[in-house]
């Protein structure tokens, strides 16, 4: 292991910086050239014999802690965990080695080893802002001489890879609010009782009820009006289709249009699979790059997570016909298919249109697509320059298209979804819920 390369610290340029108050005398006389040179010499000696004295590497032994699989987006605990190997005092710094562009807090930390007590733990919070594979380095060792005048920089070895998965506690929180809602006496009261296809019970006849879900032999053995209540159907399939090529490439609101789409998949997939339906994947772009089909259960999430954990965007066109031949060649079934995309562009969106109404009326498609709050602005801001003219001509162009890409979907049957980064989750899930609530499906 390396020896480490000597480091002084703040109280050791402290006295060569003293040393210079004598150096600016000389011109009064050479004693006090002398003297500077002796002050100077006398620091690198004691800087050498600190160096020397300081503790090694293989005094120190350090381990980090931390979770094979980290969320994106939110703050993962990280700990390094030092132990004295020797019977001497250590006291340094600690640094993990992060990747560039992480939000890190608390990575270097100082720290005291001692006989008394030869154990220390550093924690710090590292916010991964994007899927993938995380890659963290070695740990980095400044450890103090007994002087306090130099440090010995050391590295040990700890490189490590973990994967970064969307926030899937915000699935389950997000699943845990829908189920809190739906199981609540006033939303109960409020559902229409001919909502869904199969039977869910029966209850007492309320104001406003439909007369054709009245039942009227369980009416007559009870000598009072009870009405069937239905429920959404299970068991059906959910297909989420996310395109990868070039057109979710673009940012919005600081991360990729794919990421927006990962993390509203994900919690599509939730929900459907909390209510009992079966649902699978296929991300593609000119070709497919990852397909599940549909399952049910809550492992099949975690399969989920890990096909889409590493998806990208290419700078290819994306091929709809082949992705939707993939699905669909191994199951007819009537699914609610999902597709995530960009309707931006009207060249991609002619052969969108053609291979997704094609669909109908076998299956049920919805095209999901996010606002770019910067797009919309330039299609209606004032322009102030012959340039700003011409983008918010371009800008309310790319907006017609869409509205007329979005209107022809709706006239053939297809559901459209549309809205900005924050809230396209919560429109995708709500587009579900209404889907099941009216037995569209």
């Amino acid at each position: 292991m390396s020896p480490g390369r000597p480091v002084p610290t703040g109280l050791a340029v402290a006295l060569v910086a003293a040393a210079l108050v004598p150096a600016a005398l000389a011109v009064a006389g050479s004693v006090f050239l002398w003297l500077a040179l002796a002050l100077d010499a006398a620091v690198l000696l004691l800087c050498a014999f600190d160096f020397l004295s300081a503790p090694r590497a293989s005094d120190v032994e350090v381990r980090r802690s931390v979770e094979p699989v980290l969320s994106s987006g939110t703050a993962n605990p990280v700990r390094l965990e030092l132990s004295s190997r020797g019977p001497r005092p250590v006291r340094g710094q600690v640094r993990d080695e992060v990747p560039p562009g992480m939000e890190v807090r608390g990575h270097q930390q100082p720290f005291s080893l001692s006989p008394d007590s030869p154990h220390a733990t550093v924690s710090y919070a590292l916010t991964p802002p994007a899927r993938g594979d995380l890659r963290l380095g070695d740990v980095h060792l400044r450890l103090l001489g007994p002087l306090g005048l130099c440090a010995r920089q050391v590295r040990i070895p700890a490189a490590q890879t973990v994967k970064v998965y969307p926030d899937l506690t915000a699935l389950t929180r997000e699943a845990l609010a829908l189920a809190m809602a739906s199981d609540a006496p006033a939303e109960r009261t409020l559902r229409r009782s001919a909502e869904g296809r199969e039977f869910e019970s029966l209850r007492e006849y309320r104001t406003g009820d439909d007369y054709r879900t009245v039942d009227w032999k369980a009416s007559a053995r009870r000598a009072r009006t009870m009405v069937r209540v239905y429920q959404p159907e299970r068991n059906q399939p959910v297909l989420l289709l996310l395109d990868c090529g070039r057109h979710m490439a673009g940012r919005v609101d600081g991360r990729r249009k794919l990421d927006h789409a990962v993390d509203a998949a994900l919690r599509l997939a939730k929900v459907s699979l909390d209510a009992g339906d079966m649902v699978g994947v296929l991300a593609f772009a000119s070709d497919v790059r990852a397909y599940l089909p549909p399952r049910k259960g809550h492992e099949h999430l975690r399969l989920l997570t890990e096909a889409l954990y590493r998806a990208e965007a290419a700078l290819e066109e994306s091929d709809y016909g082949r992705a939707y031949d993939f699905a669909f060649a191994r199951s007819s079934r009537r699914s609610l298919v999902v597709l995530f995309t960009d309707l931006v562009d009207p060249d991609a969106s002619g052969t969108l249109l053609a291979r997704t109404l094609a669909l109908r009326p076998r299956h049920l498609p919805v095209v999901a697509s996010l606002l770019d709050p910067d797009l919309q602005a330039a299609a209606t801001a004032i322009p102030a320059s012959e340039q700003d003219a011409y983008a918010r001509q371009a800008a309310a162009r790319l907006e017609e298209d869409y509205l007329r890409t979005a209107l022809t979907l709706r006239d053939s049957g297809a559901l459209v979804v549309r809205a900005p980064a924050k809230g396209f989750g919560a429109a995708a899930v709500n587009t579900y819920l209404h889907v099941k609530s009216r037995g569209l499906l």
